[in-house]
Formats: structure tokens, C-alpha cells, sequence
């Protein structure tokens, strides 16, 4: 069983900036991917960003466009997705997620565990 926990949404402006953290043990990170997945009100969930479990290589949905950065802390029990430039279409609950895939995958359907998600609202 794998607990991820994340935290940092909240109430934005547009242009404004946040940071997310997806908090798990330091032997999810080294045993699963993880990966960022977002879902809006009346859309299916959709591919954020990832971030390689064998070498550390970002991986981000075609939407992000060089927004968001996803990255590991110094300790290595936090995965952080840093969000520029956020606009009203950003606004969803945010999920991290962990799949025992080591090759990348965009599927919610590859993941196996989920956290509660954190919900980011950008408005004005």
C-alpha cells in the first residue's frame, strides 16, 4: 500500500503562481512513478506531468506548454509540481498519483494509487 498526500491548492488569480507537494515514504519514490493528474468539473481526468522513477526525466501533457515544472525535493519524500502562469481553464482537483510502470505512462488507468487531491481555483 502506497499513501500519497497532497497539499498546496488554493485561490489564485490568473498569471499567479503555485506550488503543489505530493508526500509519500521515500520507498514509494523510489519503487513507483509518480505522476500528476488533474480533473475538472464534468471532465474526465487528465495527464499533468510525471516524473521518471529510474532517471528523473520530466514528462508533461501537451497543455502545460513550459507552465509547470515537476521536480523531487532534497529528501526525496516530496514531489513538488511548481504552476506558473495559471489561468481560469488550470482550475481542477489536482491528483498525484503512483504507478509501478517504470516507463512512462499518461493513463490514470496505469496508476494504482491515488491521493485525495487539492482542489486549485484560479480566478479573479
Amino acid at each position: 500500500q502506497v499513501y500519497l498526500e497532497e497539499s498546496g491548492g488554493g485561490l489564485v488569480q490568473p498569471g499567479d503562481s503555485l506550488r503543489l507537494s505530493c508526500a509519500a515514504s521515500r520507498r514509494a519514490f523510489r519503487d513507483y512513478t509518480i505522476g500528476w493528474f488533474r480533473q475538472a468539473p464534468g471532465k474526465e481526468r487528465e495527464f499533468v506531468a510525471l516524473i521518471s522513477r529510474t532517471d528523473g526525466t520530466p514528462h508533461y501533457g501537451d497543455f502545460v506548454k513550459g507552465r509547470f515544472t515537476i521536480f523531487r525535493n532534497n529528501t526525496g519524500n516530496t514531489v513538488l509540481l511548481q504552476m506558473n502562469t495559471l489561468t481560469p481553464d488550470d482550475t481542477a482537483v489536482y491528483y498525484c498519483a503512483a504507478t509501478g510502470f517504470s516507463a512512462p505512462k499518461f493513463d490514470a488507468r496505469k496508476y494504482l494509487y491515488w491521493g485525495q487531491g487539492t482542489q486549485v481555483t484560479v480566478s479573479l
